[in-house]
């Protein structure tokens, strides 16, 4: 159209004017950016030209077409990623992009005064550019939190990568010390291994959150991840299960370097802690021996063939001389504690170990007697029913366990 025609040429000389003060108005510009949004000072001088660059040469597009690209024609995911690397948050990004569009609008005002041109296609292109701000600013927060999503998936495959390599002994000294650095631990402290696994309506994502701020709670180092429907990983100190029903296997503090050690040991601990049906959190000073009865199922088959076994054919009375006998083990040999705990009197306890060892053959004085019968009771309690109708309490074991 005529009126078209007359007033690009007027508009062309605006735009180009525009063009040649890009590089002063983006000096001006970097300045303001650094000086009121302080996130932007990690961003180098560099990069804040290029994308100022392509803000500039899109907006003068706009103001020759009068048109505003669609949102999937705004490529901003490089500068997403690139913010979101160096911290920068979303709400600043686009305070930084809307400080660049108004620099870009007042100098369009500027130049389009001085050189006289049409008042009508100046409110034009100016609706023009604020809508460039808008649509601009939705895509960018789009892709903004999408670079964020992504960069947090990025950062937890990585954060247990490290993790299942410091547990598994796969990583050299130099990415264990980079790796504690990055994630908080002190690579000069000691740390133990852990390995636990939810009960009742507990998900393995709540465990490793609680288990990692009660140790952090406490000003204490802690890095853990799930694996599979358990959670591994690293503390300094022995965590508090609280009202969260949990097993888990605590293995003895060591360096960093050596925490793979530590973590077999942990599933160990784990494994007897389960068999034993336990809840909360155990290491070797807990369970002592009885980790080997769950290794050593042959063992403990012998042992039970020796000292319980041959209780059976006694029936229920049977049942009252092993109990009898668990209690004089629990209580440190003292007959009268036994008796008065059954509420039986203590001839009736005498005459229940003597009938034991009548049965098995073994002697109660004997130091032997009291090690492999201890054994014996142990794999006894692994062979217990679960106690479905209550799975809250801890189930009854032999000595040390109470």
């Amino acid at each position: 159209m005529p009126g078209q025609q007359g007033a690009a040429a007027p508009l062309e000389r605006v735009v180009v004017a525009m063009a040649e003060q890009r590089g002063h108005v983006g000096g001006r510009l970097h300045a303001d950016l650094t000086s009121h949004i302080p996130s932007y000072r990690a961003v180098p001088r560099e990069l804040l030209d290029q994308i100022w660059h392509r803000h500039f040469q899109r907006a003068l597009a706009v103001l020759r077409e009068g048109t505003v690209p669609a949102p999937e024609e705004f490529d901003e995911a490089d500068v997403a990623w690139d913010r979101v690397a160096r911290g920068v948050p979303l709400g600043d990004g686009l305070r930084a992009f809307r400080r660049a569009l108004s620099a870009i609008r007042d100098l369009f005002l500027a130049e389009a005064a001085e050189r006289g041109l049409d008042p009508v296609l100046v409110v034009d292109r100016t609706k023009c550019l604020w809508e460039l701000a808008d649509v601009a600013s939705l895509r960018i927060a789009a892709v903004h939190r999408q670079a964020e999503v992504a960069s947090a998936l990025l950062d937890a495959r990585r954060r247990a990568d490290f993790v299942r390599g410091l547990l598994y002994g796969t990583l050299s000294a130099a990415e264990i010390h980079s790796g504690a650095v990055i994630y908080g631990l002190h690579p000069s402290q000691r740390y133990r291994a852990i390995r636990a696994v939810p009960n009742g309506d507990a998900d393995p994502d709540t465990l490793e959150r609680s288990l990692e701020s009660h140790s952090r709670r406490y000003g204490e180092g802690a890095l853990l991840t799930v694996v599979g429907e358990a959670v591994a990983g690293v503390v300094q100190v022995k965590p508090e299960a609280g009202d969260l029903e949990v097993t888990a296997g605590l293995g003895p503090p060591t360096d960093l370097t050596a925490v793979h050690r530590s973590f077999r040991a942990a599933g160990r601990l784990l494994e007897a802690a389960r068999a034993y049906g336990l809840r909360g959190v155990y290491d070797l000073s807990d369970l002592s021996w009885r980790v080997a009865v769950v290794a050593e199922p042959d063992l403990a088959e012998l042992l039970l063939d020796r000292y319980l076994r041959p209780l059976e054919a006694e029936g229920e009375f049977g049942a009252l001389i092993e109990e009898s006998v668990r209690d004089y083990l629990e209580k440190g040999r003292r007959i009268r504690d036994v008796a008065r705990s059954a509420h039986v009197h203590a001839n009736t306890v005498r005459y229940r170990l003597r009938r034991f060892e009548e049965l098995t053959g073994a002697s109660l004085d004997a130091p032997d007697t009291v090690v492999e019968l201890s054994w014996a009771l142990a794999a006894r309690a692994l062979r217990t029913p679960p106690r479905h109708a209550a799975r809250r309490a801890r189930p009854r074991l032999p000595t040390g366990f109470q």
